[in-house]
């Protein structure tokens, strides 16, 4: 025995060898003439009893122990070629069991997979690294891989192995940071994580980044997974998202988080009031087409171990969460949405990532996933770990997982998390806490190349799709294709307006004339972008109150003054989104811990507040003035924005075709306008199509239908003739023009605002 194998069996019992396949498994360990000694190695610290199946002979050898600590060794001597072997392993208290030996197989993962994945473009990494079942040559089992480039040594544990780090230690290929080992036997639900040996001897638990599913918090454990066996229904709705433009389409998102949407009427044996999918599915989805949305969009469901983190703050970025159920169980989720006319959207979060020992934090012991210095590498603000999205690997897991969504869950769309904590290195930081970029700005340039290589690389793959910026800085062109500068997503979420919008219908009606601009200034730049209008969950938690709360005045005037802010949001161009529970005015805020208030539809101005949100969702997708023509100057036209006394602004929106076009008029007061008039774009007879103080919605007005106003000839606002209105308090009025089959002079819609 020379010293080069007394190294290695050293390095293999202390732990600290990155390729045993050197010296375990069969090796040539001689050579004379055509015939030639193997050895066959095997290292098992608890092993009693190894033999030596030899396939083509079906018969068994013992494995006597050689060297020491548990490695045994046999030689055949004068054999002309290698051979099939299996081992039977018993161990001390007697149980036996005949599997392959790990050592035994070749890597699978090619220098290709490598090379790609070195250069951040290997946009189906997921496929490689993690747990994969596979079959290689007639033998089943899981292939295992992890990147933990400053490994010492990196070991597959699990409920296979008694969870002992000696039993199966990984080769690392090449320089490439990759480790794998390929475990035969180990099949669909067996839970395991990587333990690590770091550079300085500590010992790491680890679960894998790239784990399909995992186990229920608390418990940390990976579980082995193949999420390729759903049968999808959903191929017309795919078919169908390819072929829309999405911009000119209806976007009505409900966001909702399925923890809370809907709950057990008690917590069960663990104290969790979850539902599972597939039940959270057979609820909502009839609820989401009652209530007319086109979209849901789901609070974070990648695998989280902090409820609440209500999902942002990710462990298993490929793994949906097991709180509500399995892979496929989520999958039946989605394609029902898809089935029933409906898109999902996932909230998703390539910003940062908590310090939970078991997750991406530190990885192998050095600042893998992170920055090291940090200054750059933690957010001070939430306690988490900011992703080095300079790092090619880094970047290749992100814009992958992307992928992977898209691909495998069938997702319609990703609103992306705290983008401005993404491009900006001083966000939420003090002077002390930041490191300029190399021009000395405070511009993520890594970051700002990660997004567009993020969404020219989804682009590329998925038709339909949507990338949303949860973005909340003025930071320009977050909505422009990248060869323009931009950093391509498709909308970016309108924080400007929202902070604004609301601000002013917080605020008692009697001050709103003396902050007018608060709902005028948005159309000053709502077409600078291509915006989502979002009343979010962030805007009814943390002492900000629920959007009925929100609202000043006693208890009927916080109902119409909701009624006016959600009609008002429906008239300004963008897309729309509402958080859960807002669209029967919740009184509450949202509480992460408890289900929604369902009980307060049994009272009647709750009930009437649903009916009204459905019905503007309904004359929303009905109407395309509403949609069509979202981020242009041609689909918006004020009538008067400048009647700050009243509180009262009047618009038109209008589609591609001259005759889609609606009239709004919103009174954002408690007093009633008698003779109130607005210009009006053509001399025609005009429909009432919305009422929000109608008697179905909580007003006190009697519930009519074809309600007919005429127009008077006499200018007003720059318009040919005039309609004279009453306005009802805290109120919206929706007109249509009601035009003649012959056309009307398309000259005669536009006119100079006063």
């Amino acid at each position: 025995m020379g010293n080069g194998y007394q190294d290695i069996i050293n390095s293999i019992i202390s732990g600290d060898c990155k390729d045993p396949h050197v010296f375990l498994g069969m090796h040539v360990v001689d050579g004379k003439g055509r015939k030639k000694d193997i050895a066959v190695r095997v290292y098992h610290p608890d092993a009693a009893l190894i033999e030596l199946l030899e396939v083509s002979e079906n018969t068994f050898h013992p494995v006597p122990p050689k060297y020491e600590n548990g490695i045994f060794e046999i030689t055949f001597p004068n054999r002309k070629d290698l051979f099939e072997y299996q081992l039977k392993i018993t161990d001390r208290a007697g149980n036996s069991y005949l599997t392959h030996d790990p050592y035994s197989f070749w890597p699978v993962i090619s220098e290709y997979d490598i090379y790609l994945y070195s250069q951040g473009n290997h946009h189906r990494i997921f496929e490689k690294l993690g747990a994969h079942i596979t079959t290689i040559g007639n033998v089943s089992g899981t292939l295992f891989s992890v990147w933990a480039p400053c490994a010492g040594r990196v070991s597959v544990i699990g409920s296979f192995n008694q969870w002992d780090g000696r039993r199966h230690q990984m080769r690392q290929l090449g320089a490439s940071g990759i480790w794998e080992l390929f475990i035969p036997l180990v099949g669909r639900g067996d839970m395991y994580k990587f333990e690590i040996k770091t550079q300085t001897g500590q010992v790491l638990a680890k679960a894998d980044p790239y784990a399909y599913y995992a186990e229920k918090r608390p418990a940390k454990a990976s579980i082995v997974y193949d999420i390729d066996n759903y049968s999808w229904n959903d191929s017309a709705w795919l078919e169908h998202r390819a072929d829309t433009n999405v911009f000119s389409s209806p976007v009505s998102i409900y966001e909702l988080h399925l923890g809370t949407w809907s709950t057990l009427s008690e917590p069960d044996q663990n104290g969790d009031i979850f539902l599972d999918y597939r039940t959270l599915a057979n609820r909502l989805i009839p609820y989401i087409e009652y209530m007319g949305y086109t979209h849901i969009e789901l609070l974070p469901v990648t695998e989280h171990p902090f409820d609440g983190s209500w999902g942002y703050q990710v462990t298993g970025y490929y793994a949906a969460t097991s709180r509500y159920g399995t892979p496929e169980d989520f999958m039946y989720l989605v394609d029902l949405c898809h089935q029933n006319g409906i898109g999902v959207i996932l909230d998703w979060v390539p910003a940062h990532f908590p310090k939970d020992a078991h997750g991406l934090a530190r990885f192998d012991g050095t600042a893998v996933y992170e920055h090291e210095d940090p200054r750059q590498g933690e957010h001070p603000e939430w306690g988490t770990l900011v992703f080095n999205h300079g790092r090619n690997e880094v970047r290749n897991f992100l814009i992958s997982n992307a992928v992977f969504w898209f691909e495998k869950y069938h997702i319609d769309g990703l609103r992306v998390d705290a983008v401005a904590s993404m491009i900006y290195l001083d966000y939420a930081k003090k002077p002390d806490q930041w490191i300029p970029n190399k021009y000395g700005g405070n511009m993520n340039l890594e970051a700002m190349d990660f997004l567009k290589q993020l969404n020219t690389t989804v682009f590329s793959y998925f038709k339909g799709i949507m990338m949303i910026a949860e973005e909340s800085s003025s930071w320009p062109m977050i909505t422009k294709p990248p060869y323009m500068g931009g950093l391509g997503f498709t909308f970016k979420w309108n924080m400007g307006w929202m902070n604004d919008f609301l601000k002013y219908v917080s605020m008692d009606p009697i001050y709103r004339k003396y902050h007018h601009n608060l709902i005028t200034f948005s159309i000053m730049y709502a077409f600078s972008e291509n915006y989502v209008l979002v009343l979010s969950h962030d805007e009814v938690v943390h002492g900000k109150c629920s959007m009925l709360n929100k609202m000043p005045g006693d208890y009927w005037q916080k109902f119409a003054g909701l009624r006016v802010t959600y009609g008002y949001t429906f008239g300004h161009p963008g897309k729309k989104l509402l958080f859960m529970g807002s669209e029967f005015g919740q009184f509450i805020e949202w509480n992460d811990h408890q289900g929604l208030d369902w009980h307060l539809l049994d009272y009647e101005m709750h009930k009437k507040m649903q009916t009204f949100v459905r019905d503007l969702n309904n004359l929303y997708v009905n109407e395309k003035a509403l949609y069509q023509v979202d981020f242009s100057y041609d689909g918006f036209e004020w009538i008067d924005c400048n009647d700050n006394d009243h509180s009262v602004v009047s618009f038109m929106r209008k589609g591609t075709d001259f005759h889609d076009m609606l009239i709004f008029v919103c009174n954002f007061t408690p007093a009633v306008n008698d003779n109130y008039c607005i210009g009006a774009p053509f001399e025609l007879d005009y429909e009432l199509v919305l009422n929000s103080n109608f008697e179905k919605y909580g007003g006190y007005e009697q519930d009519c239908e074809n309600i007919i106003y005429k127009t008077e000839q006499e200018p007003l606002h720059g318009r040919p003739c005039r309609l004279r209105l009453t306005l009802p308090p805290l109120s919206v009025l929706v007109f249509r023009p009601l035009f003649a089959k012959e056309e009307v002079c398309e000259g005669a819609v536009s006119g100079q605002d006063n």
